[in-house]
């Protein structure tokens, strides 16, 4: 039945570094979308290997797939979508239950799923809040052009287990997450126009997200690494504010 058939949907751009087992643990559900921004590298190529449908998405200046979101999902095929990124896998057990979980009447229309990350060569104890809208009804869906937002889902929307983990490939040294944190800030100072921020919110969001990350999420468990990671979010949150700060000055000189 059509109702019960899963598009996995996954954004690229010169993705083929961890491409490959990506697609190994996806190969089993009833459909692969790449919606691919311009690659220059062999993405494509391992796509086409594999036997991806493809679809393309200008790449212009955007520096993160968030843009290319909505398009995607629509592009897909089945009522039923999993969005992957292309450093993600996806677990046998995770697949069964989706599947599973489609079967029933009570169904909601979109499922938060855990994710599992890795932070200088080694995976931590599992932090409660890295839970990510990810399996959804196509229908209606829209996922805004902006980074760190979720895709807004017609319908009731559920945790998952977190037994039922995305396994995250990524392991970023800290020298490119400052490089990719410059990127995703620009386009959080576009995000949040909007928002009034003062000189108070230069320590006092830094010194929550450091609280939250490190001592209410559990990141001190996670030892030097914890503290490391809860130091990048509050460094995170300042550069966003001091950027949204000097937009206001610069509209009035």
């Amino acid at each position: 039945m059509e109702e019960n058939k899963i598009s996995v949907v996954i954004n690229t751009y010169n993705a083929e570094e961890h491409l490959q087992p990506v697609l190994d643990s996806v190969k089993e559900f009833d459909e692969v979308l790449i919606c691919d921004m311009e690659s220059t590298d062999g993405t494509l190529d391992i796509a086409r290997r594999n036997g991806c449908r493809i679809v393309t998405f200008p790449k212009a200046n955007h520096k993160s797939a968030e843009p290319a979101r909505t398009f995607a999902i629509q592009s897909a095929r089945f009522k039923w979508v999993l969005v992957v990124d292309a450093d993600e896998l996806i677990s046998a057990e995770l697949r069964h239950y989706l599947y599973e979980r489609i079967q029933h009447a009570d169904c909601p229309a979109g499922l938060y799923l855990f994710r599992r990350n890795k932070f200088i060569g080694k995976y931590g104890r599992d932090w409660a809040h890295d839970y990510q809208l990810r399996f959804f009804i196509r229908e209606g869906t829209v996922w805004p052009p902006y980074v760190h937002t979720f895709p807004e889902v017609q319908g009731r929307v559920e945790r998952a287990p977190s037994k039922y983990a995305i396994v995250h490939l990524a392991d970023e040294t800290i020298r490119h997450w400052v490089t990719k944190m410059n990127e995703y800030t620009d386009n959080e100072v576009d995000k949040k126009a909007d928002r009034h921020y003062g000189l108070c919110a230069l320590f006092l969001r830094p010194l929550w997200r450091f609280l939250r990350n490190y001592l209410l999420m559990g990141g001190f468990m996670n030892g030097k690494r914890g503290l490391l990671q809860a130091l990048q979010w509050a460094l995170y949150q300042q550069v966003m504010v001091m950027k949204i700060i000097e937009r206001k000055l610069r509209s009035e000189l």
